[in-house]
């Protein structure tokens, strides 16, 4: 397994033959980006690597279509080039309404629903849509539709699964996944989302949040991404680290930080 990380939530996942792109964002810096109800955010950060350096992308698991730090131009453009596309079932509407990608290779699911990738000489991997609440109690009509992904049949020699968490708060739902999960490697989708418009409430877990989810877990690897490169992140990957210095050590020693643009085996110390 070789993830390489792009910048925010965007990985590139090298599994088994397969090459899997989460969330594209490829948009330079600079530009402010609306998330609706007076919330907005500024890319701060370009892209570790570019759109033509990633190559063939079998799949994009995309947690959400609707929010710009998950998907933006560049990465809207990038999946009709890709293999197929899970998302949400709403944001699989929009994507094929909208012309972006072929209705026919374009899965929406829900959380707990589940699709299978398949292509010749390679093992098949079944993808799992997790839950996410990307916000407070009761915002969902707010935030919208998002998932995170449980991977299995991949990285057979580790036993376990991989899990992107998606952008969301911790929550009931989440933790009763982690109880039932035997997560090999976890992405979790951490910064701690704040806007000033809505004072202290959070959008997406801190690292507080993450430790108490991994300790639920027990990974291999911790591979957070989701955390530097846009002002709405409240919470970088200092004040993360801080978080996980005071974990107990089987999580400390587990934690990987990618840098950018560079593959890496999360498994190598």
């Amino acid at each position: 397994m070789i993830l390489t990380h792009v910048g925010g939530p965007t990985l590139l996942l090298e599994v088994d033959g397969w090459r899997l792109l989460t969330d594209p964002t490829f948009d330079p810096s600079g530009r402010r980006y609306a998330f609706g109800w007076g919330t907005s955010s500024v890319k701060t950060a370009g892209p570790a690597v570019s759109v033509e350096e990633i190559g063939r992308v079998d799949a994009v698991l995309l947690t959400h279509d609707h929010h710009g730090d998950n998907l933006d131009d560049a990465g809207r453009a990038l999946l009709a080039s890709a293999g197929t596309v899970v998302t949400t079932r709403s944001g699989a509407r929009r994507l094929a309404g909208s012309g972006a990608v072929d209705p026919d290779r374009v899965v929406g699911l829900a959380a707990g629903s589940t699709t299978v990738l398949e292509a010749p000489e390679r093992a098949a991997i079944e993808v799992t849509a997790t839950p996410c609440r990307h916000g407070p109690p009761l915002s969902h009509p707010i935030v919208g539709d998002v998932i995170g992904f449980a991977l299995d049949g991949s990285d057979e020699g580790s036993g376990g699964t991989i899990w992107i968490t998606g952008d969301t708060v911790l929550h009931r739902e989440l933790l009763d996944v982690a109880g039932r999960l035997r997560v090999d490697v976890v992405v979790p989708h951490l910064g701690g989302v704040q806007f000033p418009v809505t004072g202290p409430v959070r959008y997406s877990m801190t690292a507080r949040d993450a430790v108490r989810l991994c300790a639920a877990l027990r990974p291999r690897a911790v591979v957070p991404v989701h955390y530097e490169g846009w002002s709405h992140f409240a919470q970088g990957r200092r004040a993360a680290q801080e978080q996980f210095d005071r974990a107990p050590r089987e999580l400390r020693d587990a934690l990987r930080w990618l840098e950018p643009g560079v593959p890496t085996d999360p498994g190598a110390r």
